[in-house]
């Protein structure tokens, strides 16, 4: 077994799938380089990101699949599931020995099965982060927000938000991951802060501005006198705003 050795990111995944291919590697595994442990009979080699590379595998498989069927591949991929090189590289082997079929509609292929299964929980993410993002307005006047999703969906509600916020500064910093998005009223750009800021998904007090101090005390007693208790309704509550979602709302504290 040949083992290819990459960074996390998808770009160094196409890279690698490239380098497969371009030295016809037949028995290969692709990893990334924090989870590889070499052994004393394995061959492993480092592929280092080539955006160039990856984009010519990634033309390719938009010309077999199609544009909107292969985003699968990225979905899937952003999942983080600590195996998901295996199904997504014998995919890309289909796909590219097969191009008149779309591989990704064979539902009798237990790793396109496994590539739609990863690729609904990591949308399903994405949709709720859109609903459960909370800004709060912080004392240099930009709206920030902490968030920290169960997969890598920062990226995929980019356009969302920026599209929704045109008019004022916004952050939104994913703590597990350690990066965020920041868009400045012109363009949106990928920042990574200190540690420090990645501690816990509540802003300190003392960065807040006193407008939000008073908003939130103010939503926090509308909430507590609107709840009828009679008519409380966990179940219910629970299927629309899931407990691991409640640190995110103002309410919930």
């Amino acid at each position: 077994m040949h083992f290819l050795v990459y960074d996390h990111t998808f770009d160094g995944f196409l890279s690698a799938v490239f380098h497969a291919y371009e030295y016809k590697l037949k028995a290969v595994r692709i990893m990334k380089r924090e989870l590889f442990q070499p052994g004393m009979f394995q061959e492993a080699e480092e592929i280092f990101t080539d955006v160039e590379k990856a984009k010519r595998v990634w033309k390719r498989l938009e010309e077999i699949l199609g544009k909107q069927a292969v985003q699968v591949l990225l979905l899937s991929f952003l999942s983080e599931e600590e195996s998901v090189e295996i199904p997504l590289l014998e995919v890309i082997r289909i796909a590219f020995a097969n191009p008149n079929q779309n591989v990704l509609q064979n539902y009798g292929n237990e790793h396109v099965v496994a590539l739609q299964k990863l690729t609904k929980s990591v949308s399903r993410e994405r949709h709720r982060m859109k609903a459960f993002v909370r800004f709060e307005l912080l004392k240099d006047e930009i709206y920030a927000a902490k968030i920290d999703p169960d997969f890598d969906v920062l990226l995929l509600i980019k356009n969302h938000f920026k599209n929704r916020y045109q008019d004022q500064k916004w952050l939104i910093y994913d703590i597990r991951r350690n990066y965020g998005l920041f868009y400045d009223l012109e363009k949106v750009e990928v920042i990574q802060l200190d540690a420090e800021f990645s501690k816990s998904v509540r802003f300190q007090k003392e960065i807040l501005s006193e407008k939000e101090q008073k908003y939130q005390h103010l939503w926090q007693e509308y909430f507590d006198h609107t709840n009828i208790v009679e008519r409380k309704n966990t179940k219910l509550h629970l299927q629309h705003v899931p407990k691991r979602y409640w640190k995110y709302l103002t309410e919930k504290r």
